[in-house]
């Protein structure tokens, strides 16, 4: 059976979808932001969606073993960035596009940070976040491309704040579906999917890049250094802990069981 799969668009996502495009015996996909894979398989119109991981509670899903994207210390993809100090910050502007992200800011600010900044969900656009607020959520390809010294701003970047906080890993998405939507068959390939993309980093980063070897290069060191796209143990933990967390501060009302394929 070929499952419909939805996927991000971003480029941490390439090594988990590296060559399905061959096997369309056994998936199809489509590409969209985080918010809009989530709201894709909440409405039933994909089989399994690489969902932000706080969408998990959302829905009866079940979780691919083996597979997710995430970080074990700095992310660089997924930032705050302020005008001001961070005890000084009292208006933030969240990213639309993202889920997670905002769940763990909101975290982030009432567990480690210690403040509670007003919220204003806005477009990604990191100039006229900044002139609504002190400071902006931003996520993916967008925030590697911001430079914060040459703009005199401060970078927080939430994945080393969330393992200063935890000591843990911090998954931001993995695969979700209806319980039995995936066979053993399926669980096996988007592993294999994975590792095949691990294996091609130095390709995926020069199709990234496109001629540009500075945007190449960081597209690499990115995807090697900062990036972790197993779901083990470790990882298991961090996201049963972010996921208590989301319902200590409100973000969530409840949190539930992880269950895997």
């Amino acid at each position: 059976m070929s499952v419909h799969l939805g996927a991000v668009s971003y480029l941490n996502t390439k090594p988990l979808v590296y060559g399905l495009e061959d096997r369309p015996d056994l998936f199809t996909v489509r590409f969209d932001v985080p918010a809009q894979c989530a709201a894709l398989l909440h409405e039933g119109k994909v089989d399994v969606g690489l969902i932000p991981a706080i969408e998990y509670v959302r829905g009866g899903y079940a979780i691919a073993p083996g597979v997710a994207i995430g970080s074990d210390g700095p992310v660089a993809s997924v930032a705050v960035f302020s005008r001001v100090p961070v005890d000084r910050i009292a208006t933030l502007a969240l990213d639309a596009s993202s889920r997670t992200s905002v769940a763990l800011t909101r975290v982030l600010c009432a567990t480690r940070w210690a403040i509670a900044p007003t919220f204003v969900t806005v477009e990604p656009d990191l100039e006229a976040m900044l002139s609504r607020a002190d400071a902006a959520l931003v996520i993916g390809d967008p925030a590697l491309s911001i430079d914060a010294d040459a703009r005199g701003l401060l970078k927080i970047d939430l994945g080393t704040e969330w393992q200063a906080l935890t000591g843990l890993p911090f998954v931001y998405a993995m695969w979700c579906g209806r319980p039995g939507v995936l066979s053993q068959v399926h669980v096996d390939a988007l592993n294999a999917a994975r590792d095949r993309g691990l294996a091609h980093l130095a390709d995926i980063a020069r199709e990234y890049g496109g001629g540009d070897a500075a945007a190449e290069a960081q597209a690499f060191s990115y995807l090697r250094d900062n990036l972790k796209h197993q779901l083990g143990e470790r990882e298991a933990a961090g996201l049963r802990r972010f996921l208590e967390l989301a319902v200590e501060v409100r973000v969530v009302d409840t949190t539930r069981p992880l269950t895997f394929y």
